[in-house]
């Protein structure tokens, strides 16, 4: 044990802790607008049980990873379609474009609801509620999806190491304890979106972005390439940069709102004194 926690790994666990933190966000962001599909009474529930059950099939995901790494990295099968289309699909492609995939697809199809008439009629009357196991489920799933990637990095990160006992014990301690700090942070960030419904939407186009470059991440695993261009995946860098120019524009478009509609009320205002005067 005292060969496990020694200063190095365990200056190793804090950074891996930070590396599933951050790549945790968009899996927190998805927790959050995904709960609000059951009751209100039950969200708080179906998250932590969601995040509990991801925490315990993370685990087994990195067993699994370390003992099959080889499998996933293995070409499956081939497309190739002349010069339109080429590429080498893995298991680790596939999952990954599969996430990317089904979470554009959740984005594209909350945004179309806000806008939708459907809404308003719903927001009137009984709002219908997915059941909290399905919920739980895709909670599960898509937490798997997110974490692939990190346990991978993870791997990476604790490879220098060279005890694959004190390897596995650092990586599922961190597992554990970013799956807690999720935890919190789903009740407050869900807490967040519900009274301030303006950035809902905000937060929408955020996962539309992450699955877009899981999508392109997916593209560039399964070497695809269109016209002979390959696909590049998306940088994290860039996609950071993207959700701060998001944020950003969110803020000045609010104040912006805000001030044309005091300027409005003003005028309005100043209208009714002129009538009441005139009068």
């Amino acid at each position: 044990m005292a060969e496990i926690f020694t200063l190095p790994n365990i200056f190793t666990l804090l950074m891996l802790i930070m590396l599933q933190a951050v790549l945790g966000f968009d899996n927190l962001l998805y927790i959050s607008l995904e709960s609000k599909k059951v009751e209100e009474s039950k969200r708080k529930k179906v998250r932590v049980l969601g995040i509990g059950l991801a925490i315990f099939l993370r685990i087994g995901l990195l067993f699994l990873l370390v003992s099959l790494i080889d499998l996933f990295q293995d070409v499956l099968f081939q497309i190739n379609l002349g010069e339109f289309m080429r590429s080498k699909f893995n298991g680790h492609s596939i999952i990954v474009l599969f996430g990317g995939g089904f979470i554009v697809y959740t984005a594209m199809k909350e945004i179309w609801h806000m806008i939708s008439h459907e809404t308003l009629s719903e927001e009137k009357g009984a709002k219908k509620h997915k059941s909290a196991n399905a919920v739980i489920a895709m909670i599960v799933v898509m937490n798997l999806v997110f974490s692939f990637d990190s346990i991978l990095s993870a791997m990476a990160l604790t490879n220098e190491i060279g005890n694959p006992t004190a390897e596995l014990t650092l990586m599922s301690i961190a597992i554990v304890i970013s799956g807690l700090l999720m935890i919190l942070l789903a009740n407050k960030v869900a807490d967040f979106l519900q009274k301030n419904r303006m950035f809902e939407v905000l937060g929408l186009f955020v996962l539309f972005i992450v699955g877009i470059m899981l999508l392109t991440e997916g593209g560039h695993l399964a070497h695809m390439s269109f016209f002979g261009n390959e696909i590049v995946p998306m940088s994290k860098t860039t996609f950071y940069f993207i959700i701060v120019v998001l944020v950003i524009v969110d803020i000045v478009q609010s104040k912006y709102q805000k001030k044309i509609i005091k300027i409005e009320q003003a005028e309005e205002n100043k209208e009714k004194n002129q009538s009441n005067f005139a009068d």
